[in-house]
């Protein structure tokens, strides 16, 4: 009788208003994950028909690579957009969304330092940068609150020092609640 009644109910997922938070982790596209990646957390709101509105900040560390030396390039970013849901199952347990965003931080090269160990100097400064996103999502659910989450994300940015263009992919994790 139990195995009855739980094949049969199905929670309610997407509803407008529900709340979730997400955790991603990526690399950049032809770079090494270890040396260039990004971290980012994030507040959902869902709204009608499946649509939600995205908050997040993000950490990304990318390496330029300078001789023998490596020079990091940090961005702490903050971004707000929009996703919408473009097909999903009757279930609603696989969808795909696509994302606009704004977004706008602050960049860091070589941790303020403009002195290289040779002698050399960096003439790029720390800035503060800005710009829009975009995202391809395939988000599943793997129990009624916890959501896988395989992406595809763009950036272009203003102001930046390194590529203004920024292909990235990455997975991660949702929790509605």
């Amino acid at each position: 009788m139990f195995c009855l009644i739980s094949s049969l109910v199905n929670a309610q997922r997407m509803i407008p208003k529900q709340k979730a938070f997400e955790i991603n982790v990526g690399t950049f596209a032809e770079t090494q994950m270890n040396r260039n990646f990004y971290l980012n957390a994030g507040f959902v709101v869902y709204g009608k028909k499946g649509n939600y509105q995205l908050y997040g900040l993000e950490y990304s560390r990318q390496t330029v690579n300078y001789k023998s030396l490596s020079i990091p390039v940090e961005n702490y970013l903050s971004e707000v957009g929009y996703g919408f849901h473009l097909i999903g199952d009757y279930k609603r347990n696989i969808n795909l969304y696509t994302s606009i965003s704004a977004t706008a931080g602050y960049e860091s090269i070589n941790n303020g330092n403009s002195e290289l160990p040779d002698g050399g100097l960096i003439i790029d400064q720390d800035n503060f940068i800005y710009g829009a996103g975009g995202r391809l999502s395939l988000e599943t659910y793997v129990t009624d609150h916890l959501v896988l989450l395989i992406q595809g994300k763009v950036k272009v940015l203003w102001s930046t020092d390194l590529e203004q263009f920024r292909p990235s992919v990455g997975f991660g994790f949702r929790f509605n609640f």
